[in-house]
């Protein structure tokens, strides 16, 4: 919720649920993206948002109606439609003769752009192309990242970060095997960003264990990474900062080693031990000559 937002007082009962859904949470609702196209588009760029659309359903807003906005030059624009649809992330399709068949992937914090990645399409194989059989909607797409840019590059780092925020589906505390189905692969090489989406299938393997198949069924991105606009060190601390209701509570005398198996430390009180037997005192006792029977 924004600072004007915390200052608004209600004057009706819809309009007390409608600020109360947008008030901060313990536990966010899921991330909605809202998918618009510019004022310049190719049948590429209006086909390839349909199919982002179709994999990101139904936690996605998409935007048949052109835009004349530029994110990079002025970005107002964006941010009053997210605070219009509640949406936190965003991509944005264009096309001109400088930068043809644009995406620009972006997520906004308080209603504000956080850091937006522009992505060129160099080459495009859509869902209608591939002749298989889909996903059913809604499902939660497991990610692949290959490629040692992710994990060195602080772009590609970001656009791991950005690409995770926006294709990673609901939080589930437990998942089937069967559903496991949808298998989004991103490799980083030589520049390029290849995206490919998958589908698992589960064959027969004479034991507990399936064998596993992957079938790919679209859509197909071959990226090339362009433009960037990064929030700083802070602010990008700031937007993944965790109330303290969240943080779990450190155990004492509990430790783990490198297999993850758990340790405890168990702290026992003093013991007073009586000596009854032949009414002898703790002195006597610990006194006693060896091989001196009780």
């Amino acid at each position: 919720m924004s600072q004007l937002d915390s200052v608004i007082k209600p004057k009706t009962k819809r309009s007390k649920r409608f600020l109360e859904r947008r008030a901060p949470k313990l536990s966010e609702d899921l991330k909605s993206a809202m998918i618009m196209k510019g004022g310049n588009t190719s049948q590429t760029v209006t086909q390839a948002l349909k199919d982002i659309y179709s994999l990101k359903k139904p936690n996605a807003v998409l935007y048949k109606k052109k835009n004349i906005t530029r994110p990079f030059e002025d970005s107002t624009s964006l941010e009053f439609f997210s605070k219009k649809t509640d949406c936190s992330l965003f991509l944005f399709g264009s096309h001109n003769k400088k930068r043809p068949n644009n995406f620009i992937f972006g997520r906004l914090f308080d209603f504000h752009v956080l850091d937006m990645i522009e992505l060129g399409i160099e080459k495009y194989v859509s869902l209608s192309e591939i002749k298989t059989s889909k996903c059913p909607e809604g499902t939660k797409p497991m990610l692949i990242f290959a490629g040692e840019a992710f994990d060195t590059d602080n772009e590609h780092k970001r656009l791991k970060s950005l690409l995770t925020d926006f294709f990673r589906g609901p939080t589930v505390s437990a998942v089937r095997l069967a559903g496991l189905e949808h298998i989004l692969h991103f490799t980083a090489l030589d520049g390029k960003i290849f995206m490919r989406s998958y589908r698992c299938l589960l064959k027969k393997s004479g034991c507990r264990t399936p064998r596993i198949e992957l079938e790919e069924i679209g859509p197909s991105f071959d990226f090339v990474l362009r433009r960037t606009h990064l929030a700083s060190d802070d602010l990008y601390k700031l937007a993944h900062k965790q109330p303290k209701a969240l943080k779990p509570r450190k155990k004492k005398n509990v430790s783990y080693d490198a297999f993850g198996t758990k340790f405890g430390r168990v702290h026992m009180q003093k013991s007073q031990i009586h000596f009854v037997k032949n009414n002898l005192t703790p002195h006597q006792f610990h006194s006693r000559k060896p091989g001196l029977l009780l």
